[in-house]
């Protein structure tokens, strides 16, 4: 039973990583491309490195909602078809 526990939580902390990951990458990218360009043109406006980085992040949660929504559906209905199996 124990293993199980273990495998859940393993489980768990993938598909926390697979969900957040498109957020994180798109606003590493656009903190990136923002960065160089703040450095070859010398605009040092701390306005122009959030609010594009912010709007980015948005737009790729919007457009993944539907594939996120799909693997936390899957998940939560693993989680409980496996409830019935676990005995204390």
């Amino acid at each position: 039973m124990e293993s199980k526990l273990v495998a859940l939580g393993i489980e768990t902390f993938k598909i926390s990583l697979y969900l957040s990951m498109p957020m994180l990458l798109a606003g590493l990218i656009a903190g990136l491309a923002i960065s160089i360009f703040q450095a070859t043109t010398q605009i040092n406006e701390m306005t122009l490195s959030f609010v594009p980085k912010v709007l980015i992040v948005i737009v790729v949660a919007i457009f993944t909602m539907p594939w996120m929504m799909n693997m936390m559906i899957e998940f939560t209905t693993r989680i409980f078809d496996m409830i019935p199996n676990f005995r204390f």
